[in-house]
């Protein structure tokens, strides 16, 4: 195989996973430099490489976490897959996996059987709700856990649960997954041992919810689901520009709410005002707050009204469109997409965000099903003849 660079160069990353939580994981491993092998089903392989053709004829989800990998279609149920994949561990430094509840213990594939014969191994099981309680066993998608997480009850407006436009959940797990790995790399290095790991999607959301689930923990009852504003800030929302745009302003602190009110709104009596002097009495007054910011934002075209509150030194963001986002001149500027080959034909992908002078980002292929996999079994020493039969055989 090809010699990878980057920090985390001569690792070798071998993952059984599906969809976004874990293959997000292993994506950042890959674009650190290490080299994943990704194992899939012989015949129809991850199910994400089939949601949508979006991505220039592949799955957009699938372009988007499965860069710079390989992928070996193996029935690991099978003696002879399973001989492929043992050996493969053997060599390996880092499991990641996101089988089915109960799945991996099953198969023998859990942490403690694995570091029994593998000591110095890093496992990574991520899971939907995690082990040692009553809903182990049950389905986790992303929708799911976001429901379950209460998530969607915090998000849009006030009349109905709506859901976050991406995978949350997914990608909360693949973050907490990809830096509990780094995490227990370093420890053996010290050390010698590896780790088994275990990454729940509930457990990450629980998490990330830490705000609004620390305010109920100690009883009280914000108003989370209010749109573009904030429960604890203001003003912190979204005001429509005289050309019909809309315009997001956040201030966080007093010094920012008097160049508010001074340079930008003209009411330099607002800023000593009992009702609007501090934080919390501007949360409580956050109704005649909004009516003045909005009067005044909407006289202004969108780019009159940022370059008066940037000059004032408030924060300020438009609301922008996807297609804004995409040719985003910070984006641009920066070269932050990457076109990488994929299947059906070159795909762009946003770069991951680490940016630094030591290494840069590989632009692998995303890989076609099983399109590594003659090479992994020469190199684990099969000849075309046995390669030829294990096809045959549909192990792989």
């Amino acid at each position: 195989m090809s010699e990878r660079s980057g920090p985390l160069a001569g690792l070798l990353v071998v993952s059984v996973e599906q969809a976004v939580a874990a293959p997000y994981a292993t994506r950042q491993l890959a674009d650190l430099g290490a080299r994943v092998i990704k194992v899939e089903r012989p015949g129809h392989g991850d199910f994400a490489r089939h949601f949508d053709t979006y991505a220039n004829g592949t799955g957009a989800h699938f372009a988007w976490v499965n860069r710079n990998k390989e992928s070996l279609t193996l029935d690991v149920k099978a003696a002879q897959g399973r001989a492929v994949l043992d050996e493969l561990l053997d060599r390996a430094d880092v499991f990641v996996h996101n089988l089915v509840p109960g799945a991996a213990p099953r198969l023998g594939l859990d942490g403690a059987t694995l570091l029994a014969r593998l000591p110095g191994l890093v496992v990574c099981e991520i899971s939907g709700y995690g082990t040692g309680g009553p809903y182990d066993e049950r389905k986790a998608y992303d929708l799911l856990i976001q429901a379950e997480a209460g998530l969607t009850t915090i998000t849009g407006s006030r009349t109905e649960p709506v859901k976050p436009g991406i995978a949350v959940a997914d990608i909360a797990a693949g973050m907490f997954g990809f830096s509990s790995v780094l995490s227990a790399l370093y420890a053996r290095e010290r050390t010698g041992a590896g780790a088994a790991l275990e990454v729940s999607m509930l457990d990450a959301m629980a998490d990330w919810m830490g705000y609004p689930l620390v305010v109920r923990k100690h009883g009280a009852e914000p108003d989370l689901a209010a749109g573009m504003s904030h429960p604890a800030i203001a003003p912190y929302d979204a005001y429509p520009t005289a050309d019909g745009r809309l315009l997001t302003v956040s201030v966080l602190n007093d010094r920012e709410w008097a160049k508010l009110a001074t340079t930008v709104l003209g009411r330099p009596d607002m800023v000593d005002d009992p009702r609007f002097a501090t934080n919390q009495a501007r949360v409580a007054n956050r109704a005649a707050i909004d009516e003045v910011v909005g009067a005044v934002i909407a006289t202004l075209d969108v780019e009159a009204a940022v370059t008066a509150l940037h000059t004032a030194g408030v924060g300020c963001a438009v609301v922008n469109r996807l297609d804004e986002m995409v040719d985003h001149p910070q984006l641009s500027t920066r070269d932050r997409w990457v076109r990488v080959a994929a299947p059906h034909g070159p795909v762009w992908t946003p770069l991951a965000p680490p940016v630094s002078s030591a290494w840069t980002t590989p632009a692998g292929a995303v890989p076609a099903l099983g399109q590594h996999t003659d090479a992994i079994l020469a190199e684990l020493g099969r000849d075309a003849a046995t390669i030829r039969r294990l096809h045959e055989a549909g192990v792989v």
